[in-house]
């Protein structure tokens, strides 16, 4: 029987290996790399591990930045073409979206507002550019934030962001909720009612357009099953109520500055013009009768809401192109009724965005 004994091997010292080390790689600067390779994988390892450096751990509150060492920060977002990624195209709207800051918007009857607005604001990307600075946008827009809104104002801060991000189209939008006190039917109560509005200036081939978006909520009672209630009453004396349901439109407006200021105010009321049963803020006994009434009075099919809503934006000079988004979120069925009407080539589309109509879901 043979037997192998495996010779014990003493456990050097911390410092017989930092001299093993050491002579490892004065060998190594003198051999080829024809032998560093054909050493054992561990020792080989050795010579060409990355010594971890020690980090400052604490925060260096009072480091001060000058301009030589900004100028030695990495930029990625504006490196060279070669860096680039994908198909090498134009991106037609490249930014942020939704910061918020407090904005002063002048009102038609009651003053300035401030209130809580989001902004999102993009630029087009030349297919050579890597990409944009985002921080820039904001700082464009902050420089014109404390100003009280207007369409000027929001021109003067797109202008800013496409110079200093060298892009030739550019968009903002902002997004607010608009307060307006409104009366009750019948019991002398008022409440604020809240109006989802949004605001665009958008820029494109050398062009500018100003858009407003209103979301107008309002009561729909079907024609149809009114005229059907009735029936069942006069023939049967039977007792019946026809379906209606909260219904959303949204309205969007391409603004025609040169015939007068179109106000938030104004808008609204030409909502309430084509389609009055406005849902309720203070309602008392009286007052839901009188909305059962006013119901009764202004039964409405979805093609009908859009129809209407256009009627009052095409006679008034101070709006150009124009689309209607109805939905009807139906209390008989388990669908929606919508509609669509555009006027010129504004909002002129082919093709609709799939989540469009959940969108105009009304949360109070």
């Amino acid at each position: 029987m043979n037997l192998h004994v495996t010779p014990t091997v003493e456990t050097p010292s911390t410092e017989e290996a930092a001299r093993a080390l050491t002579l490892l790689k004065a060998w190594a600067e003198r051999a080829g790399a024809g032998a560093i390779d054909a050493l054992d994988p561990a020792a080989a390892g050795l010579l060409t591990a990355v010594a971890y450096p020690e980090f400052a751990r604490d925060y260096p509150a009072d480091f001060a930045v000058d301009p030589g060492y900004k100028a030695t920060l990495p930029d990625l977002q504006n490196g060279p073409a070669s860096l680039i990624r994908g198909a090498n195209r134009q991106i037609q709207h490249v930014g942020i979206s939704n910061f918020r800051l407090p904005i002063r918007y002048q009102t038609r009857d009651n003053g300035d507002l401030v209130l809580e607005t989001s902004v999102t604001g993009t630029v087009s990307l030349d297919a050579e550019k890597k990409g944009i600075n985002m921080s820039r946008i904001m700082r464009s827009f902050y420089r014109h934030a404390d100003r009280a809104f207007s369409f000027e104002v929001i021109e003067a801060a797109l202008e800013d962001y496409k110079t200093d991000l060298e892009s030739f189209d550019a968009r903002i939008q902002m997004r607010l909720s608009f307060p307006m006190r409104v009366e009750s039917l019948r019991s002398g109560l008022s409440g604020y009612q809240y109006y989802d509005i949004a605001l665009e200036l958008v820029e494109q081939a050398g062009v500018r357009k100003k858009i407003v978006h209103l979301d107008y909520v309002y009561s729909s009672t079907c024609p149809c099953s009114l005229e059907l209630s009735e029936h069942a009453r006069a023939t049967r004396a039977q007792l019946a109520t026809p379906h209606s349901q909260r219904s959303v439109a949204r309205l969007s407006v391409e603004v025609n500055g040169e015939a007068g200021c179109l106000w938030f105010e104004d808008l609204v009321e030409m909502a309430r013009a084509a389609v009055p049963t406005e849902t309720q803020v203070m309602v008392k006994r009286e007052d839901e009768q009188a909305f059962a009434e006013l119901n009764a009075a202004n039964p409405i099919f979805v093609e009908d809401a859009a129809r209407l809503f256009a009627e009052q934006m095409q006679a008034d000079p101070r709006i150009a192109d124009f689309r209607v988004v109805a939905s009807h979120q139906e209390s008989l069925h388990s669908h929606d009724a919508v509609s669509v009407l555009t006027e010129g080539e504004t909002f002129a589309a082919d093709s609709l965005d799939p989540k469009l109509f959940a969108t105009l879901f009304h949360v109070g």
